[in-house]
């Protein structure tokens, strides 16, 4: 059985993290290598186990008369891939990162931890150990936020964080009371067997997804991500991107589909609709935005709305017994989220190479970077193509299987879904087109052209071992890309056991390896033969091309746009390229507005244009409830000032309340 020896790769992690807290200098060369080592072991038994099935283990202690309840199954298994591969390969380019990073000490404690709290509640079986696990993850990630603290940027963004994450775990633990209802049942295998009235279902579902969704990204929950993720150091940034928030949707897919038991049609509608307005508002922000990794944060809130988007369609599918359709839905959720965890990652540590080489966050001060690193380039832009889901590369294969549940939602009975369905696919079309846009933008500015600082001119490559890590990630978005059909495949025990179906047989012979939903005839993706055809249309056009090409060298100037000034700065800008983006998406999403002063004729003086933008759900929503809240705290502040009598008759009296409360929810 693999999981005791997963529990003892925790422990070691937590022993390492205890370690590197008191050891101080001496221990700190070894905290990376090990961590990764203990990742890359913990990645080997979650595999095993998506092999072997399920097993538990029951834990004498915990609170009073109860017992620490852990399960490893194929869904927690799954995930558990998912975020110790993410974890290993950051732990490898953190071994030649961290040598140049000023704040290792603080990072150090936490890092191995860190990971430690995101496998915890993969294994909780009970709603105890998922709390304690998914708090003890908030609190080791919100210390890692928090390495650079002289940074006042960097303190506001751990407070939201720690406020955000704070509220999500509260109301986790409503959702944990009402799914246990008037028993009091904490147990998994008890949850899922006890019957509920609908409104505590509507209650579990409503706070599943204020607790999971905040911690995922959702909007208007997502305040804290494009915030934490640029303060955090780059493999932080990168397990929190690519590990931390596919644990918040394994929570939500944990709590729906196997806890809360039979679902109406209606529960997917509040995901579709959120998971929309998430994925649209996330890639907007990502475009209009200059900073490398805030613009890859909001990239990360755009993906996790296509993924809350094919879970609301498994949850639709699955309340009308339609099987096939919700296991493609939620195979497409599945293999999204571990190919977002791969290209995410990618990324974020791409971009931490390239923050050490140059020292600048700001696109308009990069430019010209792939002659300097070309090796990251060529990584990075693997990354970039799989996050514009382009073929073969894995960011295509979930959403084409994604637009394929979505083409069959007319036979759908509600009338609603048939509605609302095309809708969603219609935004989330448009999401995709400004996905490609965006990372045109990021990589273009970024490596190309020429450097717009002193701090391009002079950039370096990275270290072997951050190489390495980089490379890795990037063949695995290639790989998982053209194994699409066998990973679909994997993934059915999952979806069998969450949705009662499961794809159909893929074929799987040496030279096919076609990905179908549901029939062949109906429709069909096969990487391989795609990539096989891209490849010879490629070499064909180049011969042809230099077939019938002149032998004779001609030399010109290179075409100088109108612009015979040598100057970096008449090149494309960031903010430029999002100009037309910004103009029409930016005024009705994040508020931007644009003033030009001009000064007067014959006025030699400079023209300036000011464009402003902000997060409306921080104006509009968090900005008046934290003053509503001051403005409450000032009211009660008198109650430190009472009188031991009346501190002993509020005790009675809520005392009083709670057994009225009980008494009811007992009848």
């Amino acid at each position: 059985m693999l999981l005791p020896y997963a529990l003892y790769c925790i422990a070691a992690l937590l022993i390492l993290s205890a370690a590197a807290g008191a050891g101080g200098r001496r221990l700190a060369p070894l905290v990376y290598p090990a961590t990764l080592l203990l990742a890359g072991a913990l990645l080997a038994f979650d595999a095993g186990a998506l092999a072997t099935g399920a097993a538990a283990l029951h834990l004498p202690f915990g609170l009073p008369g109860t017992e620490v309840r852990l399960r490893l199954d194929p869904l927690s298994a799954f995930f558990g891939v998912i975020v110790n591969l993410a974890a290993t390969l950051s732990s490898l380019f953190a071994i030649g990162y961290s040598r140049a990073e000023k704040e290792g000490r603080r990072i150090l404690p936490f890092y191995p931890s860190f990971l430690a709290a995101m496998n915890l509640v993969l294994l909780a079986d009970d709603a105890f150990t998922f709390l304690v696990a998914w708090e003890f993850m908030s609190l080791t990630s919100w210390a890692l936020v928090l390495a650079h603290h002289k940074n006042a940027d960097n303190r506001q963004a751990g407070y939201l964080y720690l406020l955000m994450a704070n509220a999500g775990t509260i109301a986790l633990l409503f959702a944990f009371g009402a799914l246990a209802g008037a028993g009091g049942a904490y147990g998994f295998d008890q949850i899922r067997h006890l019957a509920r009235p609908g409104w505590m279902q509507a209650l579990a579902l409503a706070m599943t997804l204020v607790g999971a969704g905040s911690k995922a990204g959702l909007v208007p929950l997502h305040v804290w991500l494009p915030l934490a993720h640029p303060a955090a150091p780059s493999p932080v940034s990168a397990l929190m991107s690519g590990a931390m928030t596919k644990v918040a949707l394994y929570g939500l897919i944990r709590i729906l589909f196997d806890l809360a038991g039979v679902s109406d049609w209606w529960w997917s509608v509040p995901l579709l609709l959120a998971g929309s307005i998430t994925a649209l508002f996330g890639i907007v922000a990502a475009v209009l935005q200059q900073e490398i990794k805030r613009l890859l944060a909001y990239s990360t809130v755009e993906n996790v709305g296509v993924i809350a988007i094919a879970i609301g369609l498994a949850l639709a599918f699955k309340a009308c017994h339609m099987p096939v359709a919700a296991a493609v839905a939620l195979t497409a959720a599945l293999l999204h989220a571990l190919n977002h965890s791969l290209f995410k990652t990618l990324l974020f540590l791409g971009s931490g190479a390239i923050l050490h080489a140059t020292g600048q966050h700001d696109l308009e001060r990069m430019g010209g970077l792939i002659h300097r690193m070309p090796a990251t380039a060529w990584l990075f832009f693997a990354g970039c193509a799989s996050a514009a889901a382009l073929p073969p590369l894995n960011g295509f294969v979930s959403e084409w299987l994604l637009f394929q549940a979505i083409l069959v939602s007319p036979d759908l009975p509600q009338a609603l879904l048939r509605f609302v369905i095309p809708a969603v696919g219609a935004l989330l079309a448009l999401s995709a087109a400004l996905a490609a846009t965006c990372f045109v933008k990021l990589f273009g500015i970024a490596f190309l052209g020429r450097p717009r600082s002193n701090e391009a001119k002079t950039a370096h490559e990275t270290d072997a071992l951050s190489l390495t890590a980089m490379a890795i990630l990037a063949g695995l978005c290639l790989f998982t890309g053209l194994l699409a059909a066998p990973l679909a495949e994997a993934l059915a025990p999952i979806t069998a056991y969450l949705v009662g179906g499961a794809l159909p047989p893929q074929q799987l012979g040496p030279a096919i390896l076609s990905l179908t939903p549901f029939a062949s005839a109906q429709s069909s993706y096969n990487a391989p033969i795609l990539l096989i055809f891209m490849t010879g249309s490629a070499i064909l056009t180049g011969w042809v091309v230099h077939l019938l090409a002149s032998r004779r060298v001609r030399r010109a100037p290179a075409w100088d746009c109108g612009f015979p000034d040598a100057s970096p700065a008449t090149q494309h800008s960031a903010s430029g390229l999002s100009q037309p983006i910004r103009r029409i998406f930016g005024g009705m999403l994040l508020e931007a507005r644009e003033s030009v002063s001009m000064p007067p004729p014959e006025d030699p003086s400079a023209a300036y244009l000011r464009v402003e933008q902000h997060d409306p759900m921080w104006a509009r929503f968090y900005a008046p409830l934290g003053k509503y809240v001051w403005r409450i705290a000032d009211r009660l502040n008198v109650l430190q000032f009472l009188t031991i009598r009346r501190y002993l008759g509020l005790t009675y009296s809520a005392l009083i309340l709670l057994l009225v409360v009980e008494a009811l929810w007992q009848g």
